[in-house]
């Protein structure tokens, strides 16, 4: 079975709001919703859909369509960085189906977005026409604020390129195709974002920090922690097990200790198992490794985690045996 993942981020974290777009996102034939991940701190939610290529496309729509009846950037205010009410949105291949194919159709969901909503989108990762937007972070610099200007600088790939009274409201959409990415949190023992800020800047691969791992800081008001905000682009280069110990090592070094990690939506079954053998190399068994991985990271330090619901193959199981 040919089964395409996608990951929006949208600038919306209220419940009802929340509620609302998942069920749009639900009520997409042939579309199942295997996770969602709210914060209120950084006002934004990572939705986690999959299905066939079509049933995801629509399920796309659907959560592009509810997201820009709900949010208006003007007011929007979060901890995380943002361009737009549905900020980011990648499709993922999980099986059946090539990392070209979800550009392709990543493509067209730029145009639609562009021509049906009339959202300013740019094109990123496998999907990039250019290479001053293949990089997420390079697109989102200047944040919202600095739209009216970028959209001058550096002109989207589809819809319009003039800051009016409808793009304030929606701002833009980075829309694109990659592998599987695993975002997470490492929690320091201080609510000063300044050593998060100092951490990351040394994890960093573009600084000559960890391979394939991107990293902010900033401070997370409902969990009162400064965190270090990780993106491991390729886990089997550099997976959490080894951006958390390199994580713990800054940290002492600064005088601080980094007590655990936050997981945000789907974790690869196998990132997991080698973050187990990190911490248990002789373990073999899966059940033993997984708890090995989750106390090793500390993954319920400011949050319950449970396998169950955060694993990607345990979630799309229920999907795969249709």
């Amino acid at each position: 079975m040919a089964l395409l993942e996608c990951v929006p981020n949208i600038s919306l974290s209220a419940a009802e709001d929340v509620r609302r777009v998942a069920c749009a996102v639900q009520n997409t034939p042939g579309a199942t919703l295997l996770h969602t991940d709210s914060n209120p701190a950084a006002n934004r939610t990572v939705l986690t859909f999959a299905g066939t290529a079509e049933a995801v496309f629509q399920a796309a729509r659907a959560c592009l369509k509810t997201t820009l009846e709900l949010t208006d950037m003007r007011l929007h205010r979060g901890a995380h960085p943002r361009l737009g009410a549905l900020d980011v949105c990648p499709f993922v291949p999980v099986s059946g189906i090539t990392l070209q194919e979800a550009a392709r159709l990543a493509v067209r969901f730029g145009q639609l977005a562009a021509q049906e909503f009339n959202v300013p989108v740019y094109l990123y990762e496998a999907a990039a026409r250019r290479a001053q937007t293949r990089n997420l972070a390079d697109v989102r610099r200047g944040e919202y604020e600095n739209l009216p200007q970028k959209l001058q600088t550096l002109p989207p790939d589809f819809g319009p390129r003039v800051f009016n009274a409808g793009v304030a409201k929606t701002g833009a959409s980075v829309i694109g195709a990659r592998p599987f990415l695993i975002a997470f949190n490492i929690n320091l023992n201080t609510q000063d974002p300044a050593p998060a800020k100092k951490i990351a800047a040394v994890l960093r691969e573009k600084n000559g920090g960890l391979k394939a791992v991107k990293a902010i800081g900033w401070y997370m008001e409902n969990f009162r922690r400064a965190q270090i905000s990780c993106n491991l682009t390729d886990f089997t280069q550099t997976g959490p097990a080894q951006v958390f110990a390199a994580a713990q090592k800054e940290a002492q070094k600064l005088g601080f200790m980094a007590t655990g990690c936050e997981l945000v939506g789907l974790i690869p079954l196998q990132a997991l198992l080698a973050a187990g053998r990190f911490y248990a190399p002789e373990q073999t068994d899966e059940t033993a490794l997984i708890r090995a991985a989750v106390n090793g990271l500390s993954l319920s330090d400011v949050k319950p985690f449970n396998p169950h619901e955060q694993i990607l193959e345990y979630r799309l199981k229920a999907l795969t045996a249709r």
